[in-house]
C-alpha cells in the first residue's frame, strides 16, 4: 500500500514535504494556514536574540524570463516564467518572547505534524554558547519537535554568525556541543553552499551529534544593474549588498551538493532544499539520497495562498502519490538514493578510446 508518510531523524511525518524557514513560517498565522493546507511540517522562519531590524526597501524580489526576450530581471513583462527569488532579508524580528506561545498553540493545534524552530546564535565565546542553549531549551520546551541550526544565512555582518562559521569544523562541533547538552531532540544543521568544504562540514555535524543536514540554503549573490538606469533591481539609496539567490536557478547546484553529502555519508539524513516548484524537482532530490523535502520560493510565488503555497502542497502530494502507484512503491524509501550510485569520476564515463586516464598519464 502506499503511503507519503515517512520516518525521518526519528519524526513521523505524515508527508515529506516541508515549508522552509523563510517569510512562509515568519509566523503563528502563516504557520496555521500552511499546516491546513496540508504541509507535512514546517521549519520556522530562524529565531535569535541579536537586534534584527530589515533595510528599508523591498525585501525580496523575484527574477522572471522569456523566450522573446531571454534576459533575467524583476520587470515585468508577458509571457515569463520564473528564474530566481532574490532576498537580503535577515532573520525573524519577532522576538523570542513572543515566539513561544505562537509555537506553543501551534503545536497543540496540529499534533500530527512537525514544528522545527530554526535558531541562530553567535560563536564568539561562552556567552553565545549559552544564547544557543537557550535558544534550543525554550524551542523545545514549547514542544517543538526538533531544531534546526542556522549556520548558512548569507546575509550576516557579524563574522561569528551565520555562513561565516558554516565551514569552520571545531565552531560547529562547540554548537553542537552547547545544544546537544540541555536538550534530546533531533538537531538539523543548515549549510550554506558557499563553501568549498560542504562534504568535511557535514561529516563534523554528523559527528557531533546531527540528526540530519539541510541544504542547500540560498545562494549568495547580487541583483542585476539596469543598464539605461544603472540603478540594481533593488537597492536603498543606490546601495546594495549580498544576498541569497533561491527559486528553480539554484535547482541544479542543490542536487549537485545533495549528492556529494550524500555520497560521502550514505547513511545519514539529509533534507533537500534548492529550487523544488514540483514533483519532478522533488524526485530528483530522493533519487540523490535526501528523505525531506524544504520548499520556499514556489510557496511564496503562488498568488492567493498568502505564501504558503496551498495549491503547491496539494500538487505535490498528489503527484508524488500518482507516480508511486504507478511505479508500485509503497515509500519514498523505495527510490530514495538511486542515483548515488550513477555519479562517477570524469574518467569513468566512456571516451571514444580507451586511452583517457582523467588526466593522467597511463604509464605512471
Amino acid at each position: 500500500m502506499t503511503t507519503l508518510a515517512t520516518t525521518f531523524t526519528g519524526l513521523e511525518f505524515v508527508n515529506p514535504f516541508v515549508l522552509a524557514s523563510a517569510p512562509p513560517t515568519e509566523s503563528k498565522r502563516k504557520i496555521l494556514k500552511a499546516f491546513e493546507a496540508g504541509w507535512g511540517g514546517v521549519v520556522t522562519k530562524t529565531i535569535g536574540l541579536h537586534p534584527v531590524e530589515n533595510v528599508a526597501g523591498p525585501k525580496t524580489i523575484y527574477q522572471r524570463v522569456s523566450e522573446e526576450k531571454p534576459y533575467v530581471s524583476r520587470m515585468k513583462r508577458p509571457d515569463t516564467a520564473s528564474h530566481s527569488s532574490w532576498n537580503w532579508e535577515l532573520i525573524s524580528d519577532q522576538p523570542l518572547e513572543q515566539w513561544l506561545p505562537d509555537l506553543r498553540e501551534i503545536k497543540a493545534t496540529y499534533p500530527d505534524r512537525m514544528l522545527i524552530a530554526s535558531i541562530m546564535a553567535g560563536a564568539d565565546g561562552e556567552d553565545e554558547m549559552n544564547n544557543w542553549r537557550k535558544l534550543a531549551t525554550a524551542c523545545v520546551d514549547v514542544g517543538c519537535d526538533a531544531l534546526e541550526l542556522n549556520l548558512s544565512c548569507p546575509h550576516m555582518d557579524r563574522k561569528d554568525m551565520g555562513a561565516n562559521i558554516a565551514n569552520d569544523e571545531d565552531v560547529i562541533r562547540s554548537i553542537l556541543k552547547a545544544v546537544t547538552s540541555v536538550v534530546d531532540v533531533p538537531i538539523w544543521v543548515k549549510l550554506t553552499p558557499a563553501t568549498s568544504t560542504m562534504v568535511e562540514a557535514a561529516g563534523a555535524a554528523y559527528d557531533a551529534g546531527a540528526a540530519c543536514v539541510s541544504l542547500c540554503n540560498t545562494f549568495p549573490s547580487l541583483p542585476l544593474m539596469d543598464p539605461e538606469t544603472l540603478k540594481f533591481e533593488v537597492e536603498v539609496d543606490g546601495l546594495v549588498t549580498s544576498g541569497g539567490l533561491g527559486g528553480l536557478a539554484i535547482l541544479h547546484q542543490s542536487l549537485q551538493r545533495v549528492s556529494d553529502i550524500s555520497r560521502a555519508h550514505p547513511d545519514q539524513a539529509i533534507s533537500g532544499i534548492g529550487g523544488i516548484k514540483g514533483f519532478r524537482e522533488a524526485f530528483n532530490f530522493i533519487v540523490h539520497g535526501a528523505g525531506n523535502l524544504q520548499v520556499c520560493t514556489a510557496a511564496m510565488e503562488e498568488k492567493g495562498s498568502g505564501g504558503v503555497g496551498v495549491k503547491l502542497i496539494q500538487e505535490l502530494t498528489q503527484d508524488l502519490s500518482d507516480y508511486m502507484e504507478r511505479k508500485g512503491h509503497t515509500s519514498i524509501e523505495d527510490f530514495r538514493g538511486i542515483a548515488r550510485s550513477r555519479i562517477v569520476e570524469h574518467a569513468q564515463v566512456r571516451r571514444k578510446s580507451d586511452d583517457y586516464n582523467g588526466g593522467y598519464d597511463m604509464a605512471s
